[in-house]
């Protein structure tokens, strides 16, 4: 399948995919204390959830590698689907818990088989562009899903759910029939050798890139806990106020992700664009302390968003490069950085909050100058090594 085809393609698979996961984020909270849950129990429904794709992202990834992406891809929208359907029908806790849990495993495939597939088809010189597109499609699916779901949500809070559901399974059916396969047999890992675990890739010099990785959705998401409540204490933003900046941050992100990314990438380089990304993020998180009302709450975390939205596309372009093929493993072991960095980002965010309504975003600025000094450090090697 030529690259102009399946690039576009392949961005309508992860924008769908993710509008499905984003209709359900306004919803699930309600949904789980109708069943019953308490916020303890919340808590857990969406740690299992990020736990799995910890744990099964790399398993995916590699496994891709060995039969190819297309099937990888359809297990994991096929699961998603059948996880949103599962919770449409759950009457108690431990039925949605479960729901969630299947939906984590089996959805862990999606992105980095995604990432894999784009590394499969573009050139070094144009894989920023098609890393952006997917990070773009990412972006979008979680702005326009959220909204969809709150529509939705005021039929029936299952039914939401149930609108996602049927959003993956026409996405399934879009990948079956459309999407090609994109790695020849003759270039897949085979099946019976003894293929190392994808953990080598975590080695030498690409490290730093994989903490850097951690880093970033770490203080991501540490941000999306947290302020709601900063916001609404510096400049009495309301939930819809949220929403709307939210939403512009993500379009902001998806622009320069999905448009800007490839010409970036060939004017300065992907290592560049990375120094730039965690730059202007920190910069962001300074600025955020500076809040007063929307408009520069809007403007400030758009900063930080986009800096932040331009590092993962670069990072998965440098490491895809150096990876002899096996794309798959690379990207798994790459979201499971990112799943950890989501999963231990919202309690530490919430206990800084705790002790001070800005000590997450000065944490999240002292965390970017880390970042940029381990980046640093990865640069220096790299010299070195030419």
């Amino acid at each position: 399948m030529k690259t102009k085809t399946a690039l576009p393609v392949l961005f309508l698979t992860m924008f769908f995919v993710m509008v499905g996961f984003g209709i359900i984020i306004p919803v699930l909270p309600f949904y789980a204390e109708e069943l019953g849950a308490t916020p303890t129990e919340l808590g857990w429904i969406m740690a299992a959830y990020s736990i799995m794709q910890l744990i099964f992202a790399p398993i995916w990834g590699k496994l891709s590698d060995k039969v190819g992406r297309k099937p990888i891809m359809l297990i994991g929208i096929f699961g998603l689907s059948i996880s949103f359907f599962l919770t449409a029908i759950s009457t108690e806790f431990w039925m949605l818990f479960a729901a969630r849990v299947i939906g984590g495993l089996l959805s862990a495939a999606n992105l980095p088989t995604a990432m894999a597939y784009v590394a499969d088809i573009t050139t070094p010189e144009n894989r920023s562009k098609g890393m952006g597109m997917i990070g773009a499609a990412v972006g979008l699916g979680f702005i326009f899903g959220p909204a969809i779901g709150g529509v939705f949500s005021k039929i029936s809070l299952q039914y939401p759910f149930i609108v996602a559901g049927v959003s993956s399974m026409i996405t399934f059916f879009l990948v079956l029939f459309i999407l090609k396969e994109s790695l020849p047999k003759q270039k897949r890992t085979k099946k019976n050798s003894s293929s190392p675990s994808q953990w080598i890739h975590f080695t030498g010099v690409n490290r730093n890139l994989y903490i850097i990785q951690f880093f970033v959705s770490f203080t991501l998401a540490g941000l999306e806990t947290t302020f709601a409540y900063f916001a609404y204490e510096k400049a009495g933003l309301d939930s819809t106020h949220l929403g709307y900046i939210f939403m512009i941050m993500g379009l902001a992100g998806a622009i320069v992700q999905g448009g800007l990314m490839g010409v970036l990438a060939k004017k300065f380089g992907e290592q560049k664009i990375i120094q730039g990304g965690i730059i202007v993020s920190g910069i962001g998180f300074a600025l955020i302390l500076l809040t007063t009302n929307f408009a520069t709450a809007a403007i400030f975390i758009s900063i930080f968003g986009i800096g932040n939205g331009v590092i993962r596309p670069a990072i998965s372009t440098i490491l895809t490069r150096y990876s002899d093929g096996d794309h798959g493993s690379v990207t798994g072991l790459l979201s499971s950085f990112d799943s950890l960095g989501r999963i231990a980002g919202p309690p530490v965010g919430g206990l800084l909050f705790s002790y001070s309504i800005g000590l997450p975003f000065i944490a999240g600025f002292i965390i970017s100058i880390v970042a940029l000094l381990i980046f640093e450090g990865y640069r220096i090697k790299v010299k070195q090594t030419v």
